[in-house]
């Protein structure tokens, strides 16, 4: 018993002698000396829980989201009355066809229980019918209240005694890249249908003659779900689903919806006055993608390089300047021009917008008033039409309609520039926004009837095909 006591003393005193001498002769202590008048180094550490599943798709609940939108969204229907060519001679001469029914379905979101419903300017293009099915298989015919093919967003109503389910516009400057959303919609006339995605970009322009302001997001959206709803995971309206980008007509990995800031504030416009009162600066940007632009230095430029100025708008008003480049605009960022037409496009004739812009290396803020936009481009054809002046007005003896100020190379042999249209098809032209609207509503299957005048008093019908 001696012995196993001996033996074990000897190897506790030869343990701590070992631990001694390694302490002492190889261990590196750290010392961090802080003098009397500094302070030690700080490291800022998150104490935010985390989980053994992760930070990913299963920390997000969609279910409520999803619950709340699916009753708020509607299938459309659409039925239009096209004529199909019979002969050469009707291709050619726009002479009568067969007339046929065509039907097209999209999608909608109901905005308030009384039967409004947010959906595409294309859902509901030339139609003859439209129809609405609720997600309780109830079917309403629907009448348009109004619509902005510039925007692609289309008001249409129901009439109903039940309160309907509705969906709030949310904020959608407050939507950031990488949050999650629902796309909700009814693609290949599925109906209630709910798909996941993240945020994959803001501002995104699809069309350079446009410069729409899209959010672009992963989550699936098909032919069928147009018009329906982006919300996020509080189950807030951010967007509504306008378009892929897709060589397949299907989805290819990314689609892009109107932001809910553009789409309430044209469906206010809408009900209020009955067209879009939108707010023009009256500046152009200077194109960055170009040898020109790598030869003046300017294709790195962060923000909107101004090219051109047009007299008498908000920008020559408040003398801002070619060359001048806008950063900010109340506070939003701008990068692109994307950026700054988004955020206009939420403003109307007469509201003040404050920018920042950088001029020789200053940084300066202006106060910018927004004007009606007096010239445009419009869809379809792309001829450039103003408004008529006074002097129109008297040289023309009309005092409505607009003037052909510019004419795209495919027109130029029609005579066109200089004169006056005073309708298209059976649609009066009263001022550049009438205009905007019929051309916006041309059917690539049909043909349109361009009633002008010249300034010596000749009235002619052109039929376009």
């Amino acid at each position: 018993m001696k012995k196993i006591g001996s033996l074990l003393l000897v190897s506790v005193f030869a343990g701590a002698i070992t631990l001694g001498a390694y302490k002492l002769l190889f261990e590196k202590t750290n010392y961090a000396i802080v003098h009397e008048k500094e302070s030690g180094s700080v490291t800022n550490t998150s104490y935010t829980p985390t989980s053994a599943k992760g930070a990913g798709i299963n920390e997000v609940d969609f279910t409520n989201a999803a619950e709340t939108t699916v009753n708020a969204v509607v299938h459309v229907k659409n039925v239009t009355l096209g004529k199909v060519p019979t002969s050469m001679f009707d291709f050619f001469y726009g002479s009568e066809g067969t007339v046929t029914p065509r039907v097209g379905t999209g999608s909608g979101v109901i905005i308030s229980q009384d039967g409004y419903i947010v959906t595409n300017n294309h859902v509901i293009s030339r139609a003859t019918q439209l129809q609405v099915t609720l997600n309780n298989n109830k079917t309403y015919e629907a009448k348009l209240i109004g619509a902005d093919p510039n925007s692609d967003i289309a008001l249409i109503k129901i009439e109903t005694d039940d309160k309907l389910p509705y969906l709030s516009f949310g904020d959608s400057d407050n939507a950031k890249i990488g949050e999650w959303v629902l796309a909700v919609g009814n693609p290949f006339n599925l109906t209630s249908t709910v798909t996941a995605g993240i945020v994959s970009a803001k501002a995104r322009s699809l069309d350079t003659r446009t410069n729409q302001s899209f959010i672009q997001t992963d989550a699936a959206v098909n032919p069928g779900n147009s018009g329906g709803a982006l919300v996020n995971t509080n189950g807030d309206l951010i967007g509504i689903n306008t378009a892929i980008s897709s060589q397949t007509g299907s989805y290819v990995g990314y689609s892009f919806a109107v932001p809910s800031n553009i789409a309430k504030k044209v469906v206010d416009d809408i009900m209020e006055y009955g067209n879009v009162q939108k707010g023009f600066i009256g500046i152009s940007p200077a194109p960055v993608d170009t040898p020109d632009a790598v030869e003046r230095g300017i294709n790195n430029i962060d923000g909107v390089y101004i090219e051109t100025i047009e007299a008498e708008s908000g920008a020559y008003d408040a003398e801002l300047q070619i060359g001048d480049i806008i950063k900010k605009v109340d506070n939003i960022d701008v990068h692109k021009f994307p950026d700054l037409t988004g955020y206009l496009s939420t403003k109307r004739p007469k509201d003040t917008v404050q920018m920042v812009i950088e001029r020789a290396d200053e940084m300066l803020e202006i106060a910018v008033v927004l004007k009606k936009r007096q010239t445009i481009i419009v869809p379809e054809m792309g001829l450039e039409v103003t408004n008529l002046t006074d002097s129109d007005k008297k040289n023309f003896k009309t005092k409505k309609g607009v003037k052909i100020t510019g004419v795209p190379e495919r027109y130029r042999g029609y005579g066109l520039k200089g004169k006056v249209i005073l309708q298209i098809d059976d649609k009066e032209i009263r001022d550049i926004d009438d205009a905007k609207t019929a051309f916006g509503a041309i059917s690539r299957y049909g043909k349109t009837v361009i009633t002008m005048i010249s300034e010596e008093g000749e009235r002619e019908r052109l039929i376009f095909q």
